[in-house]
């Protein structure tokens, strides 16, 4: 890496945080956890699209490419098809509502306590699955930087991103988080976009044959007995447990509902949602086609004969030894607004929903610390201390995360499934039991969220192989079935007559 790619990168730094704070208008508590509902659609769904992709999408699914082809581009299928559900039927809830948080459903429908589980599951979810973000994210940039002949270790770089986002999460709040988004997304897209048209000319002369010939353009893996739970890429697993996935995930996630409920209307909310959809699956592809190319221009050899431990070690390499000057650092700056994309995000969701769906004591607690702190500001204060919180607890998350052999990617759905299932569970349940009771309710979250976590720890013990599409659908099951079980249970008990003495 050349002194070029260093000021591209120290640029994106310094730049970034400036001019989202300078498309931010800055106002109250409500605007800074909601943006008062007036943001374009177009800026939500690259918002969206920036959220989703990580620097685990980023990193990982060229990797995946070049070992697998295009599978990833068909999961997009799936993700479609999941987002059509949820502008149908999950948006116009939210928009009779007038919420700022998904969870505010349950607790209409069910009562504060159930969704303070929810809320509670959200939390845990986000804090160990951009945990495993935030992780994966340093290993390449410490290694890049380290080409660059900047040594760098990952504690520090990470306070260093930290830092960097919570310049603008911390002042701006979701508007500025969203024109970040918009920004980060509109980079590393020119970046993928930029790699596959420098690899073009590799595929020329037999290129494309042999890669379709050894199965690499292929959109799906092939289902069979043994694979058909076990292989995320299979038709049924892509477009069902997709589907699925991406019901919950945009659907229910505060994460990405944040954004849809900051839309003008209910119809900017779906175009955002679907048209999040088409960007996604466009940004897979390009991603799995550099993969591909990879692969070709390696002559299909191994990751293990080039010298590679897994994957995902595959594009940092590509991106420290195989671009020209000043492009490495553009790719590098790609690396660095995925990281910073997703982390303010989640910074400002998880804030939203300590301060929204908790009462309001979270919030007298953070205004009694920002008093003591001789900060004024009232609520707002108490949102950018509460965002501060939840920077402090990511980066001990994170440091405390060990290393695993399997595609980063693939571990950060993973932990998403815990509570992504039971959640939907619970959402799909009050809208199809309308006598049910929050005792139903709450017996089948609960259910459903000990029984995920009892049966991942059980997959991992026996080694058994669950593709993480197949986390969500698994998780609704068992939440209907206790809750259904409840029921039936509490009709039961009050079918029994009373009889007097």
């Amino acid at each position: 890496m050349r002194i070029a790619d260093i000021v591209v990168i120290c640029a994106y730094l310094v730049l970034l945080p400036c001019v989202t704070l300078a498309l931010s208008r800055r106002g109250g508590a409500q605007d800074f956890l909601s943006a008062h509902h007036d943001l374009p659609w177009w800026a939500i769904c690259l918002s969206l699209v920036a959220t989703e992709t990580s620097t685990l999408t980023f990193i990982s699914v060229p990797g995946v490419g070049y070992t697998g082809g295009l599978v990833f581009a068909g999961l997009a299928g799936g993700y479609l098809i999941g987002r059509v559900v949820v502008a149908a039927w999950f948006l116009p809830l939210y928009a009779r509502g007038a919420m700022t948080s998904a969870y505010q459903y349950l607790g209409e429908r069910f009562g504060p306590r159930l969704q303070q589980v929810a809320s509670g599951a959200f939390l845990a979810t986000r804090l160990v699955a951009e945990g495993v973000r935030l992780l994966a994210g340093m290993l390449p940039l410490v290694w890049l930087l380290a080409q660059a002949g900047i040594p760098i270790g990952r504690a520090g770089l990470l306070c260093i991103i930290m830092a960097a986002t919570l310049a603008y999460t911390m002042l701006g709040g979701l508007r500025a988080v969203v024109w970040s988004d918009t920004i980060q997304l509109a980079l590393y897209l020119f970046g993928a976009v930029f790699c596959v048209v420098l690899l073009w000319p590799g595929m020329a002369g037999g290129g494309w044959h042999a890669a379709a010939m050894s199965g690499h353009l292929a959109l799906f893996h092939h289902l069979g007995v043994r694979n058909a739970l076990a292989d995320p890429f299979t038709p049924l697993a892509a477009l069902l447990g997709g589907a699925i996935l991406s019901v919950a995930s945009h659907g229910t996630d505060q994460l990405m509902v944040q954004r849809l409920l900051a839309a003008g209307s209910l119809r900017s909310a779906r175009a955002a949602l679907v048209g999040s959809a088409v960007l996604v699956g466009l940004l897979f592809g390009l991603l799995s086609l550099i993969g591909v190319q990879l692969w070709v221009a390696h002559g299909g050899a191994s990751l293990g004969q080039l010298g590679l431990h897994g994957p995902d070690d595959l594009f940092p390499r590509f991106i420290a030894t195989g671009l020209p000057a000043g492009f490495a650092g553009l790719l590098v700056a790609g690396v660095l607004s995925a990281t910073m994309g997703s982390l303010s995000a989640t910074l400002n969701a998880m804030a939203g929903v300590l301060l929204t769906d908790f009462g309001p004591a979270p919030g007298r607690l953070f205004e009694r610390i920002a008093g003591g702190l001789r900060l004024s500001g009232g609520p707002l204060a108490a949102a950018r201390l509460a965002t501060l919180f939840w920077a402090g607890a990511l980066i001990v998350c994170a440091l405390l995360l060990g290393h695993s052999d399997r595609s980063a990617v693939i571990i950060g759905l993973t932990v998403a499934g815990w509570s992504y299932g039971p959640t939907l569970g619970a959402f799909l349940f009050g809208m199809i039991a309308p006598r049910a009771t929050a005792r139903d309710a709450m017996a089948g979250l609960l259910a459903g969220l000990i029984g995920m976590a009892a049966f991942m720890e059980t997959a991992q013990v026996f080694g058994w192989r669950i593709a993480f599409p197949w986390l969500v659908p698994l998780g609704v099951i068992v939440m209907l079935l206790a809750a259904w079980l409840s029921m039936v249970l509490g009709g039961a008990r009050r079918a029994v007559p009373i009889l007097d003495k």
